[in-house]
């Protein structure tokens, strides 16, 4: 069975193909078109300037995907057609949902609308392009407490099933990655912040500046990240009314603190939680799994309980159709969502929850 994803959440344009046979699973192509260098300018994500781009780029890698994935008869070799229509932006998840609903009727295929944070969640299902392996069993893993951390979300969700999720921690106001991306503005890193922090966060002493960890010890699961980013602020007014220079080493030591008071926090609840919820395994997903440190701590912890870990591959973890047609099939296989050739039915929504 081939299955086509779709993501237009944001500002990159993905179009993925997957293959399930006899159960393996195999990624033909993921194919994503990025909009960094055009929203750079910005500081941030534009959204009708992305919309644009989508429109004009999503065909190409359209043709691009197919072509990589060796698919030669669209009609009859392609069985789903999935797409994400929320959560995020409103005039970029359009573009991806009209795309979906125009070659769903066209090759009269079924449908299916993805939840993008559910497909962050089935990252954890993928191995690189080409790569043949067995389809994960969640009877295996399950129940699963996932930590999904990206530009616009910081969750904990406990997952009992395919389908079956219940929120039980989440920011009470910036999101982990917005909060890398506001400092690393602050220190004139430019966008996208995240890798910038990292990057530069390798070479700093982490124990220089004493942040805080907001809500570190608080009785729910919730997160708070304004506090630490007014933090960082502050420290660079009072370094500069100091009279002291904001040199290179100085910007390190500032990354490294902040970075080591975010993941802190991240850890320190995660692990908490799956200590209370007596889950089986814990997994990381998100734009911001790729943080280094946030992978090696979260590793280390899980080894120390003696639970299962899993993070997704460095190329799944930013946005990706790979993701979306894998949380597609599994909608389709544990009929928790009927396939559609209403194909009009399926509705964006860009504050979808779980």
């Amino acid at each position: 069975m081939m299955i086509l994803g779709i993501e237009t959440s944001c500002d990159e344009t993905a179009i993925a193909v997957l293959e399930i046979k006899n159960g393996k699973i195999t990624v033909l192509s993921n194919t994503v078109s990025s909009q960094v260098k055009l929203h750079a300018k910005f500081g941030g994500v534009v959204p009708n300037l992305a919309a644009r781009e989508h429109a004009k780029n999503i065909g190409l890698v359209f043709k691009l995907s197919l072509k990589k994935a060796g698919v030669k008869d669209f009609g009859k070799e392609i069985r789903l057609i999935t797409v994400t229509r929320g959560p995020g932006l409103g005039p970029s998840l359009l573009v991806g949902l009209a795309f979906a609903r125009t070659i769903a009727w066209k090759y009269n295929k079924p449908l299916i609308g993805v939840n993008h944070l559910e497909g962050h969640i089935y990252s954890n299902w993928l191995k690189p392009v080409g790569v043949n392996s067995t389809l994960r069993s969640f009877s295996k893993v399950g129940p699963v407490l996932n930590l999904i951390v990206s530009g616009g979300h910081t969750e904990l969700v406990l997952m009992k099933g395919h389908g079956k999720y219940k929120i039980i921690g989440e920011t009470l106001d910036d999101a982990v990655g917005e909060a890398f991306d506001k400092v690393a503005r602050l220190l004139g890193l430019g966008y996208p912040g995240g890798p910038m922090i990292s990057k530069i966060a390798e070479r700093g002493d982490s124990t220089r500046f004493p942040l805080p960890r907001p809500m570190l010890n608080s009785k729910n699961f919730d997160f708070s990240y304004s506090g630490l980013k007014t933090a960082v602020l502050y420290l660079l007014r009072d370094l500069k009314e100091s009279g002291e220079k904001i040199n290179k080493q100085t910007k390190a030591d500032i990354a490294a603190s902040f970075q080591k008071a975010a993941t802190d926090v991240l850890v320190f609840k995660t692990i908490k939680a799956v200590q209370e919820y007596k889950v089986k395994s814990l997994f990381l997903s998100g734009g911001v799994s790729a943080n280094k440190e946030l992978r090696k701590r979260l590793a280390t912890e899980a080894k120390k309980i003696g639970i299962k870990y899993s993070q997704p591959e460095m190329e799944y973890t930013g946005d990706n159709a790979a993701m979306i047609a894998v949380a597609g099939y599994f909608k389709v296989k544990s009929k928790n969502e009927k396939v559609k050739t209403d194909w009009g039915s399926i509705k964006m929504d860009a504050n979808l929850g779980f």
